[in-house]
């Protein structure tokens, strides 16, 4: 699970990953980053460096509208998939920011800049940019903004392996939100350590945590926070093998993301509904959803989502022995990975297809 990385002022959706097996799920969608598998090379520049090159003594009122606007551009740059053209408009951003002294927007910045890193693969940098906004976030006092970058340093902690750190950095971040009666950090914090424990294999904590979080989530009318929620907890359910609650978890995702035309999360509650009917052989309903999941991804004209349904008929139809109708799939996953130029990917997909002729 590519959960993500959770910011004030703009909701970042979940990258899904079509999976057949359940840990493959669990692995993919169990954290809140939205990272990119092939990360582009960028010449990291360091931030203090560009916080103190001198500038020009016209600053102000013109300062300040330059940089509000380079930091619209950098959101527009984000969106649009330009993670390093973002980061340039950040970095000039910041130090305009600097110069006039404008705290709360260098933190703005910073949030907006560690994400753009995320999406290069620069990890030091993430995490210095995550570090430096929640010491402007303690410096004024805002609580809100400490308890989402808490967050996303516990999700980047857990991303790396540092399990301990990241469940003692998401209690802060929870200690914080229920002291100053923050219902959104509440859920946050505790959907996130749902995670944690998810990540440690203490899948039975994880459920409790999930079904926690979702009482606060539902307070604030956080759709696609709730949807979010519900897929981490159906992927517990879906380890532990209760494939009837994994089974009306994932639905309630895809029927509130759905709703909210959350698309990443409903990608990505298909895909669980698909590994939960497989598991206990319902096939009709598994490939009925398979076929919801094309036809949202050619609607979207999301090439990779196309590429992973292909791949996960072809894991269905090899699971099933049809390994006639396998290939086709297969091949026309391959066909799509050349296209993306995701040779990681075309490489994957030329093994299965390899062993399940080998095993034929």
């Amino acid at each position: 699970m590519k959960q993500r990385l959770v910011f004030p002022r703009q909701k970042v959706g979940l990258i899904c990953v079509a999976a057949i097996s359940p840990p493959q799920i669990l692995l993919h969608s169990i954290l809140l980053f939205s990272f990119l598998l092939s990360p582009i090379a960028v010449g990291a520049v360091d931030i203090t460096q560009q916080l103190h090159r001198p500038l020009n003594s016209s600053v102000g009122r013109q300062s300040r509208d330059e940089a509000d606007s380079l930091l619209g551009i950098g959101e527009q740059q984000y969106a649009s998939g330009y993670a390093d053209k973002t980061v340039t408009s950040c970095l000039r951003a910041l130090e305009l920011y600097h110069s006039i002294g404008d705290l709360k927007a260098q933190g703005m910045t910073y949030n907006l800049l560690a994400k753009a890193y995320v999406q290069l693969g620069s990890f030091k940098e993430v995490e210095d940019s995550l570090r430096r906004g929640l010491a402007i976030a303690r410096d004024t006092e805002d609580f809100q903004s400490q308890i989402f970058v808490l967050n996303n340093i516990g999700t980047f902690l857990l991303q790396q392996g540092e399990f301990a750190a990241a469940g003692k950095t998401i209690d802060d971040a929870l200690a914080i939100a229920h002291n100053v009666k923050n219902i959104e950090g509440e859920g946050l914090s505790l959907s996130n350590l749902g995670l944690v424990a998810a990540r440690l294999g203490d899948y039975n904590k994880a459920i409790k945590l999930y079904e926690n979080a979702l009482i606060f989530r539902r307070q604030t009318g956080n759709a696609i926070g709730e949807a979010n929620t519900l897929n981490n907890l159906g992927d517990a359910y879906l380890v532990s093998r209760n494939y009837q609650d994994t089974i009306g978890t994932y639905s309630l995702a895809m029927q509130t993301a759905k709703t909210n035309r959350d698309r990443t999360n409903e990608l990505r509650a298909i895909d669980g509904l698909v590994t939960a009917h497989s598991a206990v052989g319902r096939y009709q309903r598994a490939f009925d959803l398979l076929e919801q999941r094309l036809i949202l991804a050619e609607e979207l004209q999301n090439l990779p989502e196309e590429l992973k349904s292909f791949q996960s008929y072809a894991q269905l139809y090899e699971q099933q022995g049809n390994y006639l109708t396998a290939r086709n799939f297969y091949e026309r996953a391959i066909i799509l990975a050349r296209t993306l130029k995701d040779s990681k990917q075309e490489t994957q997909l030329l093994d299965q297809l390899t062993t399940m002729l080998r095993r034929k």
